[in-house]
């Protein structure tokens, strides 16, 4: 009897000493104080699993690679000479954007901005008349394309570079919006109108309150609070990805690794698949099938009739094809797709210049920062569509850095007074600083523009019925998955099909 009451007594004080080690705060490793504590001032520290993948988004795993053609320049233009660089890792849409996604975004417009602004729905729309041709006749797409049903799932064409990055502003705030819902922070509500609409930025910074379901706890109150950027809940921006983040998506060089995952790279990469053909390879019933929707020769859009190659003699729906080794479909064909830089030929003969930006290397940078009120020291009134105001960085402040000393650096090293040439539109050049790059090749080019290192341009406020576009997404933290994992879902032997 007097064992089983020192066992239980033991029991009991085990149980006590789990529990108070169980309840104990955690600390800050550098001060001792406690964390999540409110009488210890109710500093946060968030349980943070790491970066949540957003709607229709793959990771791609960053890396190095060689950025430039990977064949012959037949157009003699050299305008993009192979050169050594890394990008950082990132998210990028499986798909282009559809005609029915892009509706979405138009129905939204309509229902906040219709009534008292109408001119910002008008000014999404894309252009149909992009299909007109003189000695064609394609005016059943003109009428049908972006609207019928029977296009739903096809790329959208007729969008310029600034409807594109339009776009991508919404969609930050629509998936972020969605993402508080969810949480049951935030209630569903359709009735917002004009000003009164969610916007990430706008939102963090006070300045949104929208239909409150409940707030995170407040530590250091006791009560109620917002939620902040620290929380790691909303996500980064949707934007356009940069030359280099597009090109090193499509090649997806992960696919072309030996098994030992040691660096070494088995094969070189034309395109975005393996082999020097367009042709699938593998002797089974696809053999001899076209990898890609693009114009094969002259006339030849699709193949013979009974035996029909790519199925497309326009763009095809957006899951065609297989996708390729980072699980991206039509990175090859189909429509060329925007990206975010400003189009320069390659103009300086320094090759130090060249290397200092081979990191995340791309053209367009425009500093900004949000308009601050000087008596509250904080961001003034949103505008009339919701959003915070912004400007361009003051030079007084730049002048002082070492990092960069202009706000607006398109210009860098090639026409500004660093350079080693002279580059004025209308009068050395005809690329203006509206030109922007576009990749991919489409189903009216010919196989040479279906290598990612091929490179166009189109002026920012033209479209075409060949040129469309896909988002991306900036990973931030670690450069592999949050459980190790790169996120390819498509590795080679394991590709799909759909015609």
């Amino acid at each position: 009897m007097k064992k089983t009451l020192i066992h239980g007594f033991s029991f009991v004080l085990l149980g006590l000493l789990v529990a108070s080690c169980g309840s104990k705060k955690e600390q800050s490793s550098t001060t001792g104080w406690n964390l999540n504590d409110q009488k210890w001032g109710g500093f946060e520290k968030v349980d943070y699993e790491g970066q949540s993948t957003g709607p229709n988004l793959v990771l791609v795993e960053g890396g190095t690679f060689t950025m430039g053609l990977t064949e012959q320049d037949v157009t003699y233009e050299w305008n993009n000479v192979a050169r050594r660089v890394t990008v950082s890792s990132f998210y990028m849409d499986e798909t282009e954007i559809s005609n029915l996604e892009y509706r979405e975004y138009l129905f939204w417009l309509q229902r906040v901005y219709g009534e008292t602004y109408p001119e910002v729905p008008r000014r999404a729309l894309p252009d149909t008349l992009v299909w007109r041709e003189e000695l064609s006749y394609n005016e059943p797409l003109v009428e049908t394309y972006f609207r019928h049903p029977a296009f739903m799932d096809y790329p959208v064409v007729g969008v310029n570079w600034n409807q594109a990055v339009e776009y991508c502003k919404w969609r930050t705030d629509r998936v972020n919006e969605a993402i508080l819902i969810k949480k049951g922070i935030l209630n569903v509500n359709p009735d917002q109108k004009d000003a009164d609409n969610y916007v990430t930025e706008a939102y963090l910074v006070g300045q949104y309150e929208g239909s409150v379901r409940k707030n995170l706890p407040d530590v250091r109150s006791g009560g109620e609070r917002r939620v902040r950027l620290e929380d790691g809940i909303v996500l980064p921006e949707y934007r356009l990805p940069t030359e280099a983040e597009w090109e090193f998506a499509a090649l997806s060089l992960i696919g072309t690794q030996a098994a030992s995952k040691d660096e070494l790279i088995t094969d070189r990469r034309i395109y975005t698949w393996d082999g020097n053909t367009t042709r699938y390879q593998k002797r089974n019933k696809y053999q001899g099938k076209m990898l890609a929707n693009f114009r094969r020769s002259s006339g030849d859009y699709g193949g013979m009739s009974g035996a029909l190659n790519d199925k497309a003699f326009t763009p095809s729906p957006v899951r065609s094809n297989w996708p390729n080794d980072n699980g991206l479909y039509n990175m090859a064909g189909n429509v060329n797709e925007w990206t975010a830089d400003m189009y320069r030929p390659m103009t300086s003969s320094d090759i130090r210049e060249v290397e200092t930006q081979d990191l995340n290397p791309y053209r367009g940078n425009k500093f900004m920062t949000k308009v601050i009120d000087p008596e509250t020291n904080a961001p003034i009134e949103k505008d009339s569509l919701g959003r915070l105001v912004f400007q361009l960085v003051d030079t007084t402040s730049t002048a002082l850095r070492d990092n960069y000393k202009r706000p607006e650096v398109y210009n860098y090293l090639d026409g500004d007074k660093e350079s080693n040439v002279e580059y004025r539109y209308g009068l050395s050049t005809l690329i203006s600083d509206k030109a922007r790059v576009i990749k991919g090749g489409s189903w009216a080019d010919r196989a040479f523009w279906l290598s990612p290192g091929t490179r166009r341009f189109l002026e920012e406020d033209k479209s075409a019925s060949t040129l469309g576009f896909r988002c991306a997404m900036a990973r931030l933290g670690g450069p592999v998955g949050n459980n190790d994992n790169a996120g390819n879902s498509f590795k080679t032997g394991k590709k799909k099909r759909r015609y």
